[in-house]
């Protein structure tokens, strides 16, 4: 159950019907806008236990990307550009002239890519094992040939099966499990089952996979970034290696890293406590 500080409301950005979470009054810090990961992600599943604590800080907007949760998912390529133009558009009717961003694995590749084409518009970055920071995914020729085959669609049918979710997520997103509580894999079984499971992020992995790599691969404009930035990583995740996490500190500019132990690819659902208190200081300390 959402927390009663915690707004749900919906947006017409660009034709599209977009649900977004809006909590914290507006005061004179800059608002912060939590941007969820790909598969089967939410707002809600990546940013329901931090929002409310955040809130107390800042504004706060956490929105359903297209494709995604409560939002409106037409049958079109989803491509990082596509993310791009979306969040400006949003970020323009929401009438911030600037935002701190924290976005989680492809909602951090969107930060990442958003900041470079916008910097005006961002005032802080945090990227919690974010997409973007590697030229090439793990195993990259088997996952090339696994997202161009049925192979990827036959991975989210089998997300109706309970044992196979909850190897999926112990193997890849959470370390611990005894984190992955039954209130939580309930969640995430769920949101498995609902008839547009994965479509979107399908979409993104065909548009994003080249045989020689990634085609959003940011890693030579890191330094580009002009937002202070920090990084959070699980040493334990096995999407995004740490090693591309210590790489991206060293060309991002004003960057601090932050590395999370016995975590995978979730930290604020992990260590909560932890993730909403690095967060907190870097916003508000100069």
């Amino acid at each position: 159950m959402k927390p009663g500080n915690i707004d749900s409301r919906f947006f017409t950005v660009r034709q599209m019907k977009i649900h977004c979470y809006v909590a914290g009054k507006a005061s004179g810090e800059t608002p912060v806008i939590f941007l969820h990961g790909g598969g089967i992600d939410s707002a809600w599943l990546s940013w329901g236990e931090v929002m409310g604590p955040v809130s107390g800080k800042f504004r706060v907007f956490a929105p359903d990307l297209p494709g995604y949760g409560k939002s409106d998912k037409p049958d079109i390529t989803y491509s990082l550009d596509f993310y791009v133009d979306f969040l400006n558009e949003l970020i323009n009717q929401l009438g911030l002239k600037k935002a701190h961003l924290v976005g989680l694995s492809l909602g951090g590749g969107l930060a990442i890519r958003y900041s470079l084409m916008h910097p005006d518009k961002v005032d802080r970055l945090v990227l919690v094992a974010p997409y973007g920071i590697f030229s090439k995914l793990v195993s990259h020729k088997l996952s090339y040939f696994y997202v161009k085959t049925f192979l990827n669609e036959l991975s989210y049918r089998l997300l109706r099966s309970r044992k196979f979710t909850r190897w999926s997520l112990l193997s890849g997103v959470i370390y611990d499990a005894r984190k992955l509580t039954d209130e939580l894999f309930e969640e995430i079984y769920q949101a498995g089952l609902e008839p547009f499971a994965g479509k979107a992020f399908m979409s993104f992995q065909r548009s994003e996979l080249t045989p020689a790599g990634i085609r959003s691969d940011l890693t030579g404009q890191l330094s580009q970034i002009q937002a202070p930035t920090l990084i959070i990583q699980g040493k334990e995740d096995p999407a995004v290696r740490p090693v591309y996490a210590r790489k991206a500190h060293e060309k991002i500019p004003r960057s601090r890293l932050c590395l999370f132990e016995k975590c995978r690819h979730w930290p604020q659902r992990e260590h909560p406590e932890k993730f909403i208190q690095a967060v907190i200081e870097f916003l508000t300390n100069p």
